[in-house]
């Protein structure tokens, strides 16, 4: 009996020691699992960022081909031209609507985190469509009849081109990111804001089409 007693003690004593033996490899496979998964929730928040800034560049690219095209349209208006009254509105409403262009396309090309190289392009070819523009439209009042089918076909496209992209770009991709996002869902006072805002603007952009 007492014999017995010491099997069983000896054998307890062994299963302790097989016990302590495997808790290091259990922790170290814990260990592992752990690096694993935080390995992986690192890499998809990166590619969730990757795919965040390439949307942003896509973004800030779309709107500045739709602002340069519609620059040079304006600027073409207003270079074949040789009306003092119909100048002198013309170029208020630019400024104007070229002003808030051209805030829209600075967040926008910030968002993207370009490099400094393309930065500079980009708010060059902003800065320089207007003026060329208006060079065309010079260069081309000799002979330039605006009242004609073809001149007037050409503009109604390229109109028609630059504001669906820029309506399309206004309404889905930057509007729509600040509408739907949980500050503005959370909080009716400022949806009401921002919608009264919305329109107010629309309004006064919508007027100031009546010159440019």
């Amino acid at each position: 009996m007492h014999a017995h007693c010491g099997g069983n003690h000896d054998t307890g004593v062994g299963v302790g020691m097989v016990h302590n033996m495997q808790s290091p490899r259990e922790s170290d496979m814990e260990m592992v699992d752990q690096s694993h998964n935080s390995n992986k929730e690192q890499v998809v928040v990166a590619q969730e960022k990757e795919t965040q800034l390439l949307r942003y560049r896509i973004v800030a690219q779309v709107l500045e081909m739709g602002i340069v095209v519609h620059s040079v349209v304006i600027g073409l208006s207003m270079g074949v031209s040789n009306n003092p009254c119909t100048i002198r509105p013309l170029v208020a409403a630019m400024c104007f609507h070229q002003l808030f262009e051209g805030m829209g396309l600075g967040g926008c090309i910030l968002q993207a985190e370009y490099g400094i190289k393309m930065k500079a392009t980009m708010v060059a070819f902003f800065s320089v469509t207007t003026p060329f523009g208006i060079a065309l439209g010079i260069g081309m009042l000799s002979f330039y009849n605006e009242n004609s089918p073809a001149a007037l076909i050409v503009v109604g496209i390229l109109n028609a081109t630059s504001s669906g992209l820029l309506i399309y770009m206004a309404l889905v991709d930057l509007l729509a990111c600040d509408f739907m996002g949980p500050k503005l869902q959370g909080n009716i006072k400022l949806q009401l804001v921002c919608y009264f805002a919305a329109f107010i603007g629309m309004g006064i952009m919508s007027l100031m089409a009546k010159w440019a």
